[in-house]
């Protein structure tokens, strides 16, 4: 009996698409770079922009950047809508994740095995590419589903809003590679700190920093003891030390009470029932030795481990149960004149703006276009400078717009004209020195550069006789190449021996020629060939009988012998969704 597996299925699912993997082909008059190099420091001009379906683009970057992304986004077609005319719905749904699991399964071979990825999608088809990643990418390098607030709600056209709630939440999904990826970087969603309270004390929640300690005391030594590692804890306690509360401070000093935070930010405190064990230690230390509790105690110590790893820090710890004082400083951040408050960030998204998404990048891409700072939220948790990160449906641009901007390298992938009509003069743009978005907030003035490429054409063509045959339009250089992509080979012919035109590891080799291959020919190539060297050769035709007679000679017929690899001919696997979702506008917004 089959082992069963929990999965899901679908009509077709086991089709598997063969993608055939195409040369990427720079159009020069279309790359474009800055013409300041010192603009941006770091900068890369080997950023990849691909007009082109982006599944046969994903198979062709499979060979060079296998294990090399460290971050994908993609923000698909959310659903099939009416693009089958012909087909029930079941089929519609088939086909959508037949076209989602090859890209899907590209994608995770293209991430670092520390990397992750992140796929937006709403509540269409989110149950079904749930499941479909847990299978593609493993249940247990599931991270997070964050819930996005969308810009608005969704005024469906066409009636159903009796039967339905608006929609206003987009779901992003959220996997690792493998077990590599072990951690987000840290960031936080920011409030101002007289907003925060503000907004606490109107839905009548308390806020717990009200005290201030005026008057820091004197610290004196009694006695030492052992954290769980051996190291030393030094136990101070504090005399002549003065509390006082928010209120009396401002009424003392006849001043707002927000302004009395601002003044005593460094000082303000609450009192917290952590269960640590160095607050054990230190209430132990105190009782066993009947030392006089004077109420207030200072810890000083090394941490072995968090933010303070190894160096020396003061813990203090108050009243009888010894309860931990928490700063308010340790929440907040001062940046130009004001105090934020740090939350960090957990899977509800509900503070992202959408009130200038328009404008961003200067280009209009209704219903279609995602805030920079969304993106910029994501490159951010998940990437460093230099790290490249990937969006295979590009729409308007902002994922590469947001990581060339943040000095991420980056690889965008389109289909539509909005390649050409949107893409590429927002990203021209940027680099000439874009001001909207985040430009702002990350000081973006301009720098870098990116090539443009487009897709080769199929290699195999089918002629009047229904035979296969190479496409005219290929080359010897593009024929050589593309038989390299083909077998998995590195294309880098060598200057003085012919027959080496590709190479996979140190001593195996790929020679493609449309010559007729005679035993001549062949004894001739061998003759300069050294004992631990292996050889390929892709030939439109060879003579009987010589397909064999060297053992580290390999013969194979084009295009015959590529038939079998995959489906030629085929330029679109688009995805086909002419209804995307609709959102209205929120007077919030407006």
């Amino acid at each position: 009996m089959a082992q069963q597996k929990l999965e899901l299925t679908w009509y077709g699912k086991d089709n598997d698409i063969k993608v055939e993997p195409r040369l990427l082909i720079e159009n020069p008059n279309l790359s474009y770079k800055s013409q300041n190099r010192d603009l941006f420091s770091g900068a890369t001009y080997d950023n990849m922009l691909i007009h082109g379906d982006n599944l046969i683009a994903l198979k062709s970057l499979e060979k060079d950047f296998t294990n090399k992304i460290k971050c994908i986004y993609i923000d698909p077609p959310y659903n099939t809508g009416s693009a089958f005319e012909h087909y029930d719905d079941n089929l519609e749904h088939s086909i959508w994740l037949n076209l989602m699991r090859s890209r899907l399964q590209i994608m995770k071979k293209l991430l670092k095995d520390d990397g992750i990825i992140f796929c937006q999608i709403d509540d269409n088809e989110f149950a079904y590419l749930s499941v479909l990643m847990d299978e593609i990418f493993g249940r247990k390098n599931f991270i997070n589903m964050i819930s996005v607030k969308a810009k608005g709600s969704s005024g469906a056209s066409g009636g159903g809003e009796d039967r339905r709630l608006k929609k206003n939440v987009e779901y992003i999904l959220v996997y690792a590679k493998g077990n590599a990826f072990t951690k987000f970087y840290p960031i936080f969603k920011q409030t101002p700190l007289i907003e925060y309270i503000k907004t606490r004390e109107i839905q009548g929640i308390n806020f717990a920093y009200k005290s201030v300690i005026t008057k820091p005391g004197n610290l004196n030594l009694i006695g030492e003891t052992e954290a769980g590692n051996g190291d030393k804890i030094e136990v101070y306690e504090v005399t002549d030390y003065e509390i006082k509360s928010i209120s009396a401070l401002a009424k003392e000093e006849n001043a707002d009470v927000y302004e009395t935070y601002y003044k005593y930010i460094d000082k303000v405190f609450t009192l917290e029932n952590a269960q640590t064990s160095i607050r054990t230690r230190i209430k132990n230390y105190v009782n066993e030795n009947a030392i006089n509790n004077c109420g207030y105690y200072i810890a000083r110590y090394s941490p072995i481990t968090g933010k303070n790893k190894n160096n020396l820090i003061d813990v203090g710890f108050m009243g009888n149960t010894f309860r931990l004082v928490s700063y308010l400083k340790n929440l907040v951040e001062v940046k130009d004149n004001q105090v934020f408050k740090n939350d960090k960030i957990g899977t509800l998204w509900d503070d992202m703006s959408w009130s200038s998404v328009y404008n961003e990048g200067n280009v209009l891409f209704p219903n279609g276009k995602k805030p920079e700072a969304l993106i910029k939220r994501i490159i951010e948790m998940s990437t460093l400078p230099g790290d490249l990160v990937l969006d295979s449906f590009l729409g308007s641009g902002t994922t590469i717009a947001v990581a060339h901007k943040m000095q991420r390298k980056w690889i965008g992938i389109e289909l539509g004209d909005q390649a050409l009509t949107h893409v590429k003069p927002r990203l021209d743009l940027v680099i000439d020195g874009d001001k909207s978005g985040i430009s702002g907030v990350v000081n973006w003035i301009g720098g870098g550069g990116y090539k443009f490429y487009e897709l080769a054409p199929s290699l195999i063509q089918v002629d009047e006789f229904d035979q296969a045959i190479i496409n005219s339009e290929f080359n010897a250089d593009m024929l050589a190449s593309a038989i390299a992509l083909h077998e998995g080979y590195k294309y880098e012919p060598d200057q003085s021996v012919f027959w080496k035109q590709a190479k996979n590891g140190d001593s195996s080799y790929l020679f493609t020629t449309t010559k007729h291959l005679d035993r001549t020919y062949l004894d001739a190539i061998h003759s300069q060939m050294n004992d631990d060297e292996f050889l390929v050769i892709s030939c439109k035709s060879f003579e009987s009988n010589i397909q064999h007679l060297y053992k580290n000679i390999s013969i194979k017929k084009i295009p015959q012998s590529l038939l079998k690899n995959c489906e030629f001919g085929v330029d679109n696997y688009n995805l086909n969704i002419i209804n995307p979702p609709v959102y209205e506008e929120d007077d919030e917004d407006e």
